[in-house]
């Protein structure tokens, strides 16, 4: 459990940065980009996108894939998946359970 503990924390922390999540965003409209590529969309330095990128790496947020001397940045959604599944999910089941209950009360009046 540690390990998994370990693992969230560092994806909590890479999405706390609003350049990470920007980057995040460009990978999800246009997956599989270069440095190049994902530095045209943003404003800052090569070396900030890169500093960012090594730690959306180190979160498991993107994947890389060598392709000559070209690295290939790709979306990993399985993290944010799983965030979702353990802490967000729980709440909206919370809130479909209210409306599913208001319409049967709604329609029993009828």
């Amino acid at each position: 459990m540690v390990a998994y503990n370990e693992c969230m924390d560092k994806v909590f922390k890479a999405l706390a940065d609003s350049s990470r999540r920007q980057l995040l965003d460009e990978l999800f409209k246009n997956n599989g980009q270069t440095l190049n590529e994902l530095c045209e969309h943003l404003e800052m330095t090569r070396q900030a996108v890169t500093k960012h990128l090594l730690i959306l790496e180190e979160a498991n947020l993107i994947l890389i894939v060598w392709q000559g001397r070209n690295k290939i940045h790709y979306l990993n959604v399985a993290p944010i998946g799983e965030i979702y599944d353990r802490w967000i999910s729980k709440y909206d089941r919370d809130r479909i359970e209210a409306l599913l209950e208001l319409k049967r009360k709604l329609e029993a009046e009828d």
